[in-house]
């Protein structure tokens, strides 16, 4: 549990922040620092005696909140062994909003895999005292850290997991469990179910597999009378060989990430569940792996999805595409919604125009796309928007079928997805399309490997708080 407070005791642990401009102002108080710190970005000096630990963060000059966020998150995990678990002061003259940021980044950053809440951060006797903010702001900020840690972490948990800790009825307990907590509606369907109920295409990746089928519905239904109600689908393939079409060998062991757009749905929809945002929220999961096996799926499969409309695959690698049709289509088919949205770690071709920098984005509403773009700034979980031009239609279009599932060009495949899964959404006119596969899973501080990067539970969460 998370306790923050305004009691303006002494403590022995003191946080102090410290843009450039105000240390200028204030550096005469602390003699014999100012060879050592100036308050820019990530600067950190550590002052003790025999009665006080002093930590003195630099935030620069005029940092944006997810500035703040991020330096609060590098200062948690790089100074963990330096720090106490004691009654600890902020003093800052940051507002409500920026010190916000700051505590978000201070717990986020005390994740590692496994997580377990050996950080002093969480420890019992590990208090925080914020000057000039009221009770009833302190115990908000800590409710709101709290339910985003618990949110994020759970998605990036079930992200690290090795595969074979990472199994169908392993994170079918874990939801339904969820399910259970927070009072949410949960289904899912396996394999039988799933063909009887016409998941062509999403059983047709799962037939290979010797895993069964857990294609996963879960509402959260908020409180409020007339609420809007948003779809989130989150590709959950949970290891991808690629199956037929078999990956390199090289870096497959990195495929256990290919689940990374269900892990963003999962952490916003636990962390929505606990602040008891005022929307309703339906979020399908189609989980499964794609193995390889003499039962599975083989390219020119011709396979018939939810919608009836028929796939030849070409390559059994773009398999996330074709659970995510399913999807879309069977949210889009059963569910009355305000706004679908759609997270995958779809493409390499994305991950090759942008790197790590930003995720690709698609959608059919010029509003949404503004709405997305300002939650995306302002989290630092960023996007660039791409065309969905008809004529990108064209290069998947099949002599004997509806659709193939890849085009034969050796460029613009993320886009080449996106209007794919156009064709699935059922006429939606509210939908986005966010191919993640470059910032979901990286380089990151607690970890010598890459590991989860939390991307997409921010940006979500802005978005879900901000949309009327």
């Amino acid at each position: 549990m998370i306790k923050i407070c305004n009691k303006k005791e002494s403590t022995t642990q003191k946080i102090f922040l410290f843009a450039e401009d105000d240390w200028q102002q204030e550096k005469s108080d602390y003699p014999n620092m100012n060879h050592f710190f100036n308050g820019k970005t990530k600067e950190v000096f550590i002052k003790t005696d025999s009665q006080q630990i002093q930590f003195f963060i630099g935030i620069g000059k005029e940092p944006m909140g997810y500035e703040i966020q991020a330096i609060a998150n590098r200062f948690a995990n790089d100074y963990k062994k330096n720090l106490q678990a004691v009654p600890t002061s902020i003093i800052s003259k940051l507002g409500l909003d920026l010190t916000e940021e700051f505590l978000k980044g201070l717990f986020l950053g005390t994740y590692c895999y496994p997580f377990e809440k050996s950080h002093p951060f969480w420890q019992e006797n590990f208090e925080l005292d914020i000057e000039n903010i009221s009770e009833d702001e302190a115990k908000n900020l800590a409710l709101k850290t709290e339910a985003l840690c618990n949110g994020q972490f759970a998605g990036m948990e079930w992200l690290n997991k090795p595969a074979n800790h990472k199994k169908v009825d392993q994170i079918s307990e874990f939801l339904k469990t969820t399910a259970e907590k927070y009072n949410l509606d949960y289904k899912v369907l396996n394999r039988a179910e799933s063909i009887k109920e016409g998941l062509g295409a999403f059983a047709a990746v799962n037939q290979g597999s010797s895993q069964e089928a857990a294609f996963t519905i879960l509402e959260y239904k908020s409180a409020k009378g007339n609420a809007k109600t948003i779809g989130l689908v989150g590709k959950c393939v949970l290891f991808d060989t690629g199956g037929i079409s078999i990956k390199p060998s090289a870096n497959l062991h990195y495929m256990k990430s290919d689940m990374g757009g269900a892990s963003a749905v999962i952490g916003a929809l636990i962390t929505a569940s606990e602040l008891k945002l005022p929307v309703n929220i339906i979020a399908i999961l189609p989980i499964t792996d794609n193995a390889v096996s003499e039962k599975a799926y083989l390219p020119s499969d011709v396979i018939t999805a939810y919608n009836r409309k028929t796939i030849e695959v070409l390559d059994t690698d773009a398999e996330g595409r074709i659970t995510l049709a399913d999807g879309l289509s069977y949210l889009s088919k059963n569910y009355k919604t305000d706004v679908l949205i759609d997270l995958a770690t779809l493409t390499g071709s994305s991950v090759r125009m942008f790197g790590y920098t930003c995720g690709a984005y698609f959608s059919n509403n010029d509003d949404l796309k503004k709405l997305l773009e300002k939650s995306a700034d302002k989290t630092n979980q960023r996007i660039w928007n791409l065309p969905l031009w008809d004529i990108w239609k064209d290069d998947f279009t099949s002599d004997v079928a509806d659709f193939k599932n890849i085009s034969m060009k050796p460029f613009g495949d993320c886009i080449v997805a996106a209007k794919f899964l156009e064709q699935f959404i059922e006429g939606h006119q509210n939908w986005a399309h966010l191919d993640i596969a470059g910032v979901a899973f990286g380089n990151v501080g607690y970890a010598k490997d890459k590991a989860a990067t939390g991307y997409g539970v921010q940006l979500l969460l802005d978005f879900i708080e901000n949309y009327d």
